[in-house]
């Protein structure tokens, strides 16, 4: 088992700690406000958040923003984690859906208060986006 030890951010910051990004691991907060781009290299949006199953650890979802202009007229969709691939060299998550599939994805809310504790919910979450529940996983 490999272990990663934290390194020591600058010192200003009051002393506090972050975790690196490994080969295999990346902190959520270096997750949050990254690209989502199409497979052709086109943004989509960016990741506003995770949301993670708390029993297992496992993120399960991101809620990712897209379009608008300075935040006014954003839509949020919450997208199954499994359905993102990380794509170093666009330095991006990559989701293939057109823009007309993407904005009849079921929403979330900016604050990420989407109805994913309702079970009915997620179930047509996963379905839309062709994607195994994590719950069956």
């Amino acid at each position: 088992m490999t272990t990663v030890a934290p390194t020591v951010g600058d010192r200003s910051d009051m002393g506090s700690t972050t975790t690196s990004q490994t080969a295999a691991l990346i902190a959520s907060d270096r997750v949050e406000g990254t690209a989502v781009r199409r497979p052709n290299g086109d943004s989509i949006g960016r990741i506003e958040r995770l949301m993670i199953e708390k029993t297992t650890g496992k993120v399960v979802y991101a809620v990712m923003s897209f379009g608008g202009f300075l935040g006014i007229g954003e839509g949020y969709h919450t997208i199954p984690w499994q359905t993102l691939r990380f794509d170093p060299q666009m330095d991006a998550y990559v989701l293939d859906l057109t823009e007309d599939q993407l904005r009849a994805a079921p929403a979330a809310t900016p604050d990420g208060n989407d109805p994913s504790y309702d079970r009915t919910w997620e179930e047509h979450v996963h379905r839309y986006f062709n994607a195994t529940p994590y719950w069956s996983i």
